[in-house]
């Protein structure tokens, strides 16, 4: 499948309007950012509004825990394959291009990329699952990773970041395609927490929720596009499928293909557009994809039987124990060690202390914050007689069962 390239006639009105700067600018002003709380200094001209939410995200405490997080495959040791810091920084990378074609504020689209998953659980999908399941019989209420990564930037701690790039966040859910994105305009805070609210209250209402901007938009068709060839590359790397195992379309079949094709694409179809738009023939195969995906991939993940069987009673036991920790005030629990006490020594200005959150939605933003290993070390720590036990497949396990194979075979021969 050859690459696309833009039309001709695109590509020269986009030169000359670039050139002349005469292109429309969708761009969300860096003047007209919202924030909570207005600092008394102007903002430098060498720290625009949304750079400065970018270098807040980066440097924020939970940041660099989307390293040791599953973004599809769990269990494997195997470096060659997509962890969640990786995928914002390939959400960052995609989107900042279609950005930049458009010509729309780069600093805002990597701002709501960096920070879209900083939310998630341990464990991907599979994770969000389990704990949606234990908040929910609790309490009512639903969690949602979206939802979550603006817990986490703008409650857990105060980062102060723009209802721009907080709403782009909130809005960024790649489980739902579409083929054309349009902002939803959100002008105040006060609104904004309304909207969040019901996506604890009503079922499924995440879905429902859109980013504010042309760069919100950006991002979240990105977050698609990152991860849709990604997923079936990692697949065929640990050999859980072939390369007959996918089919093929207009948006080509190796994700450098796929990523080209899907770019080319938006830009020639969104460029000087109040809104971000697939054509019908790529929308269809993004779709066609994604159900392949789940089908051949999702459904049959290697360590999902696993992630059942062990990982959701073991997400279960920790939940209920530090649920009671916290109730009857076990302050030598990891709760208060490893979670309250670190959120208590940063430094940014609260409107009530952390300790008066609701004891479950406490429980929920600890696990939420967990790497996949310290889960597991944290439910041996707990429970260390337990008989739940997660085995990794380490990176030589593909040689010692080769290894396996030839001395069957010279036991055969003998």
């Amino acid at each position: 499948m050859a690459k696309e390239r833009l039309s001709p006639e695109l590509s020269k009105l986009m030169e000359e309007e670039k050139l002349n700067r005469s292109y429309t600018d969708r761009a969300f002003a860096d003047h007209a950012a919202i924030r909570r709380y207005q600092n008394a200094h102007p903002t430098p001209v060498w720290r625009p509004n949304f750079a400065k939410d970018i270098d807040r995200i980066m440097y924020s405490p939970f940041y660099n825990r989307y390293t040791d997080k599953t973004q599809v495959f769990s269990l494997i040791k195997n470096d060659d394959i997509t962890r969640r810091s990786l995928h914002v920084q390939l959400v960052s990378r995609i989107a900042r291009t279609i950005g930049r074609a458009l010509n729309l504020n780069l600093d805002l689209i990597e701002a709501i990329a960096l920070g879209h998953d900083i939310g998630h659980t341990p464990f991907a999908h599979c994770g969000e699952v389990f704990l949606n399941e234990l908040y929910n019989n609790h309490t009512g209420r639903f969690f949602n990773h979206n939802i979550h990564s603006v817990r986490v930037l703008d409650k857990i701690f105060p980062l102060n970041l723009t209802l721009q790039t907080l709403s782009g966040i909130a809005g960024h859910n790649g489980e739902i395609e579409l083929a054309e994105y349009h902002p939803v305009p959100m002008d105040s805070f006060e609104k904004f927490e309304e909207e969040l609210e019901k996506t604890y209250t009503m079922r499924s209402y995440a879905n429902k929720v859109h980013p504010s901007t042309l760069e919100g938009n950006v991002v979240r068709i990105s977050d698609i596009i990152a991860y849709l060839g990604k997923d079936r590359q990692d697949a065929a790397s640990i050999q859980m499928v072939g390369d007959s195992a996918f089919s093929s379309s207009i948006i080509g079949s190796i994700n450098s293909e796929i990523i080209n094709n899907l770019v080319v694409n938006i830009i020639e179809n969104s460029y000087g557009k109040p809104y971000i738009k697939l054509d019908e023939a790529h929308f269809q195969s993004v779709q066609s994809y994604k159900k392949e995906n789940y089908s051949v991939i999702y459904a049959n993940e290697p360590g999902r039987a696993i992630l059942f069987r062990v990982v959701k009673p073991m997400m279960e036991e920790i939940y209920e124990q530090l649920l009671d920790d916290l109730i009857h005030e076990n302050q030598n629990s990891p709760i208060f060690l490893h979670h309250i006490d670190y959120i208590n020594q940063t430094s940014y200005p609260r409107e009530e202390a952390y300790e008066k959150t609701e004891p479950n939605q406490m429980v929920v933003d600890y696990i939420a914050s967990m790497t996949d290993d310290y889960l597991i070390d944290l439910h041996k720590y707990l429970f260390p007689d337990s008989n739940y036990y997660v085995e990794y497949t380490g990176y030589f396990n593909d040689l010692y069962e080769r290894r396996l194979r030839m001395q069957g075979q010279l036991g055969m021969e003998d």
